[in-house]
């Protein structure tokens, strides 16, 4: 087993800021660690904002790539995934609000429909043997809530993140992210998952393809800059 990997293996076990500190004195192949534990994490809150499987992916990227630009800034005040869930939530949000200001957002929707049918069409064979009718149909009535009401839902239900956690990624009180859940659970009508008999973490599944296709992305833009700074 090469050695880059027997090493990426054994820092599996360790913290978040063990990783960054590592990171941060040389040992820049790890951040691979940090990318492929919250890669769908990232995934699922960019796309509960954007509706996007390729916007999704293209913010993950940018996300990573800022973290790493920025990873000294982390002070550690608050944990490392609420730190790098609120930069992806944040750019999620630039490109929403980008592509309202030049008011081409439903344009823009309708353009995308095709390239994210051939999206879920590539994706067909592996999100079908990870998942059923049911688990789709879930996934459907989620993506029909309100952004404010979905990113919530996709945060606390399906990535189980804490009340205080997604409140500090999406920079609003806690009481705020109840109100918001207990609307969202009122619209989805709680029958629902009752009748799905399915658990909510198995929805937006992210498949190792796609987990090393932007880890793999991020390393080039990675390398891509230090060969520019190096110049």
């Amino acid at each position: 087993m090469p050695e880059e990997l027997l090493t990426l293996n054994s820092a599996g076990a360790l913290s978040d800021e063990e990783v960054v500190e590592r990171v941060l004195a040389g040992e820049t192949a790890l951040y691979e660690v940090v990318m492929r534990r919250y890669n769908t994490r990232l995934y699922r809150v960019a796309r509960a904002i954007l509706k996007n499987d390729g916007e999704a992916e293209d913010v993950m990227q940018e996300a990573y790539v800022r973290a790493f630009q920025h990873l000294r800034q982390f002070a550690g005040r608050s944990k490392f995934s609420t730190w790098l869930t609120r930069i992806a939530v944040h750019e999620a949000l630039a490109r929403v609000h980008k592509a309202k200001r030049v008011g081409g957002w439903d344009e823009m929707r309708e353009s995308k429909q095709d390239s994210l049918g051939a999206i879920q069409t590539r994706s067909n064979p592996e999100a079908e043997a990870a998942s059923g009718e049911l688990s789709r149909l879930l996934e459907r009535v989620i993506e029909g809530l309100p952004e404010s009401y979905r990113t919530v839902v996709m945060m606390r239900d399906v990535e189980d993140m804490s009340t205080s956690e997604t409140a500090a990624c999406l920079s609003i009180t806690e009481e705020n992210v109840k109100i918001r859940l207990h609307r969202a659970h009122g619209i989805l009508r709680k029958e629902l998952y009752a009748k799905a008999k399915i658990s909510t973490a198995g929805a937006f599944p992210f498949h190792a393809p796609r987990c090393d296709r932007v880890v793999s992305a991020v390393f080039a833009v990675l390398v891509a800059l230090k060969a520019a700074d190096a110049k």
